[in-house]
């Protein structure tokens, strides 16, 4: 959720304080470049600062979202997100708006299956009032039980809204096939039911299992301070209280939820597109083979016939596809988790007579992947792979999140060159035997949304992941 206030370099050794702990994560190309401090509480404060802006981006990074929540609750942790801006104990909901307005700041959060994320872009001056107010919502919101019971329909609207988006519904319904018995199949949003009867104490409770401070990070990217953020959070965060036991989404559900092979198919003829997901089960953030299986993303593409191409010469699906007719768009994906993950593809075609070949094609690709990729092709793909994570890095907000992300993760930060180090690494041995592990004769998750009778049953599918690796 987006908006002004929306749900949505020294290398000499620091002097530490009795307080806390810190340790710098060393760039490979030259100095310190994110620092990171631990409160003796365990909350965690991450910076990168760089000096050619004027303006930051912090947030609270949180080790928690719907996955966390149970089946009577899912819902809880979205609806918190909803909740934080309605009033504290010091500052009403038109306090806080009025606070953003006079910083002329923007006020974010949002939600994920495993992470909830409050964060203010500013100008420099003005990042000491943004944790503040950051700090007060996230430990002295209201709830107001009149809040709440108004807060129902705007998320019944945007769960109205998010349901006219096929993308948005056929993941869910991945998610849902994939990971059925698992919280990590629970859509973000909760089922309406949930929404509506989800009470004070089902929230506080909530925030009682997993606003904890050895699972909070304050992050802070662009014009900022990382002394000055570390003696903020001692202040505004000293106080909150870790885990006991400590827990983490790792602790909570181990072992990894299981993969299962199945399919979800919801036929309406009246739409003018098939939408149809394939996923294998995927890797996790910390996983060895993490880089390679996106490599193999990238070697199987993007394609969008409306942007003019008759099929990209890295890829050698969109070249039959559009050859052919097959589809109007497709999108490759590898969707990671603490655990587990989904890698897949996501097409759409008004071709709906032809989905059969569709099927069979994309499957021929990823049979292929497993025994005659060519080391041209893994190359560019890891071009493409390096030159993507790197334009995602544009801007405070985007590393930002991507230094909360990975200290939720992977309890450090990754530096862009270590990355692509680590990219550079992978060999074509590499791509055919991950391939061949993860991809080839495995389960698979289908799900089809529209006018999907063309659809090859569950079986063709299944066998198809096994019978053309040559």
């Amino acid at each position: 959720m987006q908006g002004i206030l929306r749900q949505g370099l020294s290398k000499t050794k620091q002097v530490l304080k009795p307080a806390f702990n810190s340790r710098l994560l060393y760039s490979t190309v030259g100095g310190p470049k994110t620092q990171v401090s631990t409160l003796s509480n365990g909350f965690t404060v991450a910076t990168e600062a760089d000096p050619s802006v004027k303006t930051a981006t912090v947030g609270v990074w949180i080790n928690a979202g719907s996955r966390l929540e149970t089946e009577a609750d899912n819902g809880a942790a979205h609806f918190l997100e909803h909740m934080a801006f309605k009033g504290t104990k010091a500052r009403g909901q038109h306090d806080i708006e009025l606070a953003i307005e006079n910083m002329g700041a923007h006020l974010n959060a949002y939600t994920s299956r495993e992470q909830t994320v409050y964060y203010a872009k500013s100008l420099d001056k003005n990042v000491p009032q943004s944790v503040d107010v950051l700090a007060d919502i996230l430990q002295n919101s209201q709830l107001n039980e009149a809040a709440i019971e108004r807060e129902r329909d705007v998320i019944l609207r945007e769960q109205q809204e998010v349901e006219k988006v096929t993308e948005e519904v056929v993941f869910d319904h991945l998610h849902a096939t994939a990971f059925q018995s698992s919280s990590l199949g629970y859509t973000i949003l909760g089922p309406r039911e949930n929404i509506l009867s989800i009470k004070k104490s089902d929230l506080e409770q909530y925030i009682a299992r997993n606003y904890t401070s050895d699972r909070m990070v304050l992050v802070g990217a662009g014009a900022v301070n990382h002394d000055e953020l570390v003696r903020l959070a001692e202040t505004k965060f000293g106080g909150l209280k870790p885990s006991n036991p400590p827990v983490s989404i790792q602790t909570l559900k181990d072992p990894p939820p299981r993969f299962w092979g199945s399919e979800v198919r919801v036929r309406n003829d009246d739409m003018n597109q098939a939408h149809i997901a394939l996923a294998v089960e995927g890797v996790g953030w910390t996983h060895p083979d993490y880089y390679t299986m996106l490599t193999l993303q990238s070697i199987v593409g993007n394609w969008d016939r409306s942007l003019g191409s008759n099929g990209s010469i890295s890829s050698r699906l969109s070249h039959t596809v559009s050859k052919h007719n097959l589809a109007n768009q497709y999108m490759s994906f590898n969707t990671s988790y603490n655990d587990t993950g989904l890698w897949g593809i996501y097409l759409v075609s008004e071709n709906v007579t032809n989905l059969d070949d569709l099927v069979h094609f994309t499957l021929k690709e990823w049979s292929r992947l497993s025994v005659s990729v060519t080391e041209a092709e893994v190359e560019r793909a890891k071009q493409q792979l390096k030159t993507s994570l790197l334009l995602n890095l544009d801007g405070t907000t985007a590393v930002a999140e991507d230094i909360g992300r990975q200290m939720l993760t992977h309890g450090k930060r990754m530096e862009p060159s270590q990355v692509a180090a680590a990219i550079d690494r992978i060999t074509v041995k590499d791509v055919h035997r991950v391939a061949y592990e993860k991809i080839w004769d495995n389960e698979v998750a289908v799900v089809g949304v529209g006018p999907v009778n063309g659809l090859p049953d569950y079986n063709r599918v299944r066998y198809g992941m096994s019978f053309m690796r040559s």
